[in-house]
């Protein structure tokens, strides 16, 4: 049985500040480091054997900071980035139309052709995240990959494990430095294929420490 990690990247500054992401770039916030190194100590004795992640910047930091502890070296795949948001794409929730906020609520509410313009479907995000996924069984007998994302694209992915399409209505928290997994398994008498094991478990983050961070 493969046993596949998914983690999503630390808090970033436009995490805090409530600005879009996508494919664009924000440094982790030093909540967001100390988020990482705490997910770095909660697999130092797990076995990792690959660390592969996003190659945007946010998700990379994550990354190292997992990979140092692990002792791994980052391998990045551009088809775990983000849902690309096209036009709105570092603009302030805040400040969006009504217009643009309907765009972007389409993303996750479950509307099938939903797309911000100059952006991504979740139909063209959920075929490359399971291509990213699929390619961990190419790895060598007894590997245990651990793969560093993004809230959106981890969120369509493990909802399409489950069998919903990649458009469904998002109904999975995936907190910053939350880790899921997922095995890949054949038996006679259970599921075979991916079987989502968790999804978005924080207890590995120490929320009084990361409180005193931000005070």
């Amino acid at each position: 049985m493969l046993q596949v990690y998914l983690v999503r990247h630390g808090e970033t500054e436009w995490n805090a500040a409530r600005r879009i992401q996508g494919q664009s770039d924000s440094p982790l916030t030093e909540k967001g480091i100390f988020q990482a190194q705490q997910v770095a100590e909660r697999m130092r004795h797990e076995g990792i054997t690959h660390v592969i992640s996003s190659d945007l910047g946010r998700t990379r930091h994550t990354a190292e900071i997992i990979a140092d502890v692990c002792g791994c070296t980052v391998v990045t795949e551009p088809r775990l980035r983000e849902l690309h948001m096209g036009i709105l794409e570092s603009r302030n929730i805040d400040s969006l139309n009504a217009e643009e906020e309907r765009w972007r609520k389409q993303m996750v509410d479950g509307t099938p052709d939903g797309r911000i313009p100059q952006g991504e479907s979740m139909l063209e995000l959920g075929a490359r995240m399971r291509a990213a996924l699929n390619s961990c069984l190419d790895l060598p007998a007894g590997s245990k990959p651990l793969l560093v994302s993004h809230g959106i694209a981890l969120g369509c992915l493990i909802s399409t494990l489950l069998g919903l399409p990649a458009y469904a209505e998002r109904r999975l928290r995936l907190r910053n430095c939350s880790i899921s997994r997922v095995d890949h398994q054949e038996s006679a008498w259970l599921a075979t294929g991916w079987i989502v094991e968790t999804a978005g478990d924080i207890s590995h983050l120490d929320q009084p420490a990361l409180d005193e961070i931000q005070r």
